[in-house]
């Protein structure tokens, strides 16, 4: 994956193709390597499917007026020329066709049909989608909407170029309906709708083609967005040595609440354990610490009397990382609680009740975080709490996050089957590997604790969330149906062990 990792918007592919032209490479070469790479894939399709060129079921190749339509007139050529029935029909006319797709339909030397419902009526064994490109960010015009319907009912598998048409290739909405692809090619690189939900829905299998863009382009562009991998931040993961003492590896401090609530703190603290923490203790109101003593072993318990309490056990400094919110209950004590982490300079995770105590002043929250003692500050809410937080905010997932991080200070992982963990320089990764078993209750504890636990190692703040995003969605997968939360801790040292061989 390295060297992949990146995600292009649509106007970064756009600087990479104006790039790649002033650099002597035609335009005209880019979109013929695209087409062929399209041929390539749809080969594959229709023999995977059991299929064969001399089937004599055609290939429909749906072609609109932009250049995606000139990547699907060169796909259909070079199709042609393997051996293979070729239809191709026209959303629009010639006419309308312009520059190197003008030029790739002129090529093509078969019929051209009118692009309409009847189009599909006669069986294909593939239906390749070239009708709009990623960059379609308004409404959708009739007759590109009564396309798409007409080929998800066609019951035909669809290849889809670039982005299934009516998906916005870079911020992963859905513009009314869009195409259900079986597999999408794209090229250079991926784009963030491919990725976000509801678009990754809707895309398939997603490759990524080289059609002959030079590496250095994608350097000069530097895009700041990234698909969530290991390859991402495997070199801040911490190194155990010999010599190591356990303060070594952090002590990492969860803040419990209310006796009914416990257990939400306690995962997170088991998960801080077992992500490598040397230490973890837990942080609980005197008459909560009878039942946390009766449920934890390698936890250390610790009573404490308010915010004022949990500043003085801040004020060891080997307690470097803290959590606080899960099970804490909402109102001003556990706000309190939260300011008096974030002045003590340690590492700081705010986590569910935390988020939402602080929505009737963010910019209070804000303002700490932003205190030049703070070292990491990474704030994890779903997307109710992201709303109680930061009221108003608008775009896509990805640019809500980034602008919520550019707000208040703090790294933000926006949860969900695509979390988005971006933080306030700009930069942000966008996790693909979450399994609909994580829709538990206490998972999100568990993250948080896992973040926690990274921190009081020393992994920097965007690393620590995004290595815990996507272990969590690993540990869920190797589990399988049937997950809890309490399994989740357990499963870590395997992804561990996964992680460590691949280095």
């Amino acid at each position: 994956m390295r060297g992949r990792l990146e995600l292009f918007t649509t106007a970064e592919m756009a600087r990479a193709d104006g790039l790649a032209v002033s650099r002597d490479i035609a335009s005209r070469e880019l979109m013929e390597n695209a087409g062929a790479a399209v041929a390539a894939a749809a080969v594959a399709m229709i023999e995977a499917a059991g299929h064969t060129p001399a089937s004599g079921r055609p290939v429909l190749v749906l072609c609109g007026r932009g250049d995606n339509g000139g990547d699907g007139f060169v796909a259909a050529r070079r199709l042609a020329d393997l051996g293979l029935v070729v239809r191709v029909a026209l959303m629009g006319s010639m006419s309308q066709l312009r520059g190197d797709a003008a030029l790739a339909a002129a090529d093509w030397l078969g019929p051209i049909e009118t692009a309409s419902r009847d189009s599909l009526r006669l069986r294909a064994d593939l239906v390749i989608d070239a009708l709009l490109g990623a960059g379609l960010t308004g409404p959708l015009r009739n007759d590109a909407a009564t396309m798409i319907t007409a080929i998800n009912d066609c019951g035909v598998p669809v290849l889809s170029i670039d982005v299934p048409s009516g998906l916005d290739g870079t911020t992963g909405a859905i513009r009314s309906i869009a195409v259900e692809a079986a597999r999408t090619i794209t090229f250079v690189r991926r784009k963030p709708g491919h990725l976000l939900l509801p678009g990754r829905l809707v895309c398939g299998q997603v490759d990524v083609a080289d059609i002959g863009m030079p590496e250095s382009i994608v350097a000069d562009i530097a895009p700041h967005t990234f698909a969530n991998h290991p390859d991402l931040w495997r070199v801040h993961l911490p190194q155990n040595r010999v010599a190591q003492h356990k303060y070594d590896r952090g002590h990492a401090v969860v803040v419990a609440g209310p006796p009914s609530t416990g257990g939400a703190a306690r995962l997170g603290a088991r998960a801080a354990l077992r992500i490598g923490a040397g230490v973890v203790s837990l942080a609980t109101p005197p008459e909560a610490l009878p039942i946390h003593a009766c449920h934890l072993t390698a936890v250390m318990v610790h009573a404490i009397d308010g915010a004022a309490g949990l500043g003085e056990m801040l004020a060891d400094r080997r307690k470097n990382a803290v959590l606080i919110g899960p099970g804490n209950g909402i109102g001003s004590q556990t706000l309190e609680a939260t300011i008096a982490a974030l002045r003590s300079g340690a590492a700081t995770v705010i986590d569910a009740d935390a988020i939402t105590s602080a929505a009737d002043n963010p910019e209070h929250l804000f303002a700490n975080i932003g205190h030049s003692s703070v070292r990491q500050v990474v704030l994890t809410p779903h997307e109710g709490e992201f709303a109680r937080l930061f009221p108003g905010l608008t775009g896509s997932k990805l640019e809500r996050a980034q602008t919520a991080a550019a707000m208040s200070g703090a790294i933000i992982v926006l949860k969900g089957p695509d979390t988005v963990i971006a933080s306030r320089e700009g930069r942000a990764a966008i996790n693909e590997n979450a399994p609909p078993t994580l829709a538990t209750a206490g998972s999100g504890d568990v993250l948080a604790g896992m973040i926690t636990g990274l921190l009081a190692q020393g992994v920097p703040g965007f690393e620590a969330a995004a290595a815990a995003v996507w272990m969590h969605g690993e540990a869920a997968n190797a589990f399988g149906p049937g997950l809890i939360a309490e399994d989740l801790p357990e499963l870590l040292p395997a992804v561990l062990r996964q992680l460590s061989r691949a280095n």
